[in-house]
């Protein structure tokens, strides 16, 4: 114990003695581990923000999405979802595990108001969107059931719309605004949501459903018509009735498609599927990101070693000395090794306050996407970066801390 105590001295009076070349020796371990533990704390706030988003679409959903990921199927059994499928799956009688049904149909269509116009997604969906993806409107009101069976031309505005069609404040309720050359009146103004992997709800105009289908995009401009929706949000029941819904849903959707022993025409995805899906991604991009930061943990124990090497040269006299009064091997060894195990643990400790700089910087730039949204450095990451930081100064200083154990003292005290 007193041993390992000396060469912790002495490894700190020889790093003091060269304060510039020690910094300048550690700063790859610095930056490798401060990056590290901020890609670290980074993905796991994107995965919690990407997750929070999903949660926000709405709870116990499932989406319906007509044609697959596979272009053949597509080909061989073409997409189909029309209206009368929609009112099927709402039917209790033909689903029981829904609690409701909202389809939507979108197109971009350009959005003018006096001499301002805006590119905007119009959405038209059902009544109810509001309470199936758990949104609301910050001004006016939303349009009802009976708006669609008129195919009322009632708008509402998404909260980035309303500034752009309407700056300075000014009070869009009532006012008419053209979507492809057809007059709209405003009822409402959604309240600010921002945007999400699927879409950005402030930068849409809902209309209603059949006056999207009917009016803004009738049958002739829709070459597609076997394909009256775009999605199809369905809430189950509860939680645990989701994997009914889904059986359901693809049983019925079969049925009516006549397919047989065709592969299903149509896509059921789950918010699970979304989160695991990213959560995939997130990671596997985490895991790529720090694999190419703990390049550097590998570029700075080779400037450990480099440094280490030096030291052993220019210290072969005290080498000689010290093996002169009795010394062994492992005693110089555990000396140099010491020394090059905290020259790296220095670097580490500095990486980890480097690592929560980053972490700051990057929940301000999440912040632009949600204000929820931290990028926390976890206990786990602070001691796989202390670890980590001992290992590769033990790897990378045990042939300097060798070398150095294997001098001749004879020769040592002769060197020049």
């Amino acid at each position: 114990m007193l041993n390992l105590i000396e060469a912790l001295r002495i490894a700190f009076n020889s790093l003091l003695a060269n304060k510039l070349r020690a910094i300048l020796t550690m700063l790859g371990i610095i930056i490798g581990v401060g990056a590290v533990i901020a890609l670290l704390a980074l993905g796991g706030a994107i995965q919690t923000l990407v997750t929070s988003e999903l949660q926000g679409l709405g709870s116990n959903l499932v989406f319906l999405f007509a044609g697959t990921n596979d272009p053949e199927t597509n080909r061989r059994v073409p997409p189909r979802l029309t209206n009368e499928d929609i009112a099927a799956i709402a039917d209790p009688l033909n689903v029981p595990a829904v609690a409701a049904v909202c389809a939507e149909f979108s197109r971009r269509a350009l959005t003018t108001y006096g001499g301002a116009s805006y590119d905007a997604l119009i959405a038209g969906v059902s009544a109810n969107y509001l309470q199936v993806r758990n949104a609301r409107v910050a001004v006016g009101s939303f349009f009802d059931e009976r708006a669609l069976e008129l195919r009322s031309r009632e708008a509402v505005l998404g909260h980035r719309v309303a500034q752009r069609l309407f700056p300075n404040g000014a009070d869009p309720i009532g006012q008419r605004i053209r979507i492809n050359g057809i007059g709209f009146q405003v009822i409402g103004v959604m309240a600010e949501r921002g945007g999400s992997f699927a879409s950005n709800e402030d930068d849409q105009i809902f209309v209603p459903l059949t006056t999207a289908q009917d009016r803004l995009f009738p049958p002739a401009q829709n070459v597609t018509r076997r394909v009256d929706v775009t999605v199809v949000y369905i809430q189950a029941r509860d939680e645990k009735s989701i994997d009914d819904l889904i059986d359901q849903v693809t049983a019925l959707l079969r049925q009516r498609n006549g397919l047989t022993y065709q592969d299903n025409n149509f896509t059921i995805v789950t918010q699970q599927d979304l989160v695991s899906s990213f959560a995939t991604i997130t990671g596997a991009i985490t895991i790529f990101l720090g694999a190419i930061a703990a390049i550097s943990l590998v570029v700075g124990g080779i400037g450990i070693m480099n440094i280490m090497l030096v030291s052993v040269t220019e210290r072969t006299r005290e080498i000689g000395l010290r093996k002169a009064v009795g010394a062994r091997r492992n005693d110089i060894r555990l000396q140099f090794l010491v020394e090059a195990t905290v020259l790296s643990l220095m670097g580490g400790v500095l990486g980890i306050a480097l690592g929560y700089a980053l972490a700051a910087i990057g929940t301000a730039l999440l912040a632009n996407f949600s204000p929820n949204a931290r990028a926390e450095v976890s206990l786990d990451a602070i001691l796989l970066a202390t670890l980590t930081s001992i290992a590769v100064g033990i790897f990378f200083g045990l042939y300097p801390a060798d070398r150095a154990a294997r001098l001749d003292p004879i020769a040592a005290l002769r060197y020049e």
